[in-house]
């Protein structure tokens, strides 16, 4: 876990400086939401909860800087869980996301599939449950 904790403050503060980021999830000391206590029963989970203004910014820090590399290597400090780890939906500008809505909206993703109001980068939707186009990746 050494290298992924080492590199926690270097990648949280990139994903700060990038295009299209707005907010993310920290303890009250500003340390990274990893170090929160679980909102689930496995102690183990970390999370993670951010805001991007939109998809295609999102799309490119996560895959086309640095965090490409942790989430590549995620398998060597993490177990494989079947359950759905990631969730996107649309919110008004401004609104900040709770945990609960977070897990409220994998539950969703989990259940039902990619809907309007969760989806994954892969199966994008538009607020009216459009198929987003793909750019990039």
């Amino acid at each position: 876990m050494k290298e992924f904790v080492d590199f926690l403050y270097p990648v949280n503060a990139f994903a700060e400086q990038s295009a299209g980021f707005v907010w993310r999830l920290t303890a009250a000391d500003g340390a990274s939401a990893s170090y929160l206590p679980s909102p689930y029963d496995d102690p183990m989970m970390i999370t993670n909860l951010t805001v991007w203004t939109d998809l295609e910014s999102l799309r490119v820090f996560t895959y086309e800087t640095v965090h490409r590399y942790f989430l590549q290597s995620r398998r060597k400090w993490f177990d494989r869980i079947k359950s759905k780890q990631l969730a996107l939906w649309w919110m008004p500008a401004g609104q900040i996301p709770t945990l609960d809505e977070a897990k409220a909206k994998l539950h969703v993703l989990e259940e039902r599939g990619p809907m309007a109001t969760a989806f994954t980068i892969q199966d994008a939707l538009d607020p009216g449950g459009q198929p987003v186009a793909r750019t990039g990746r």
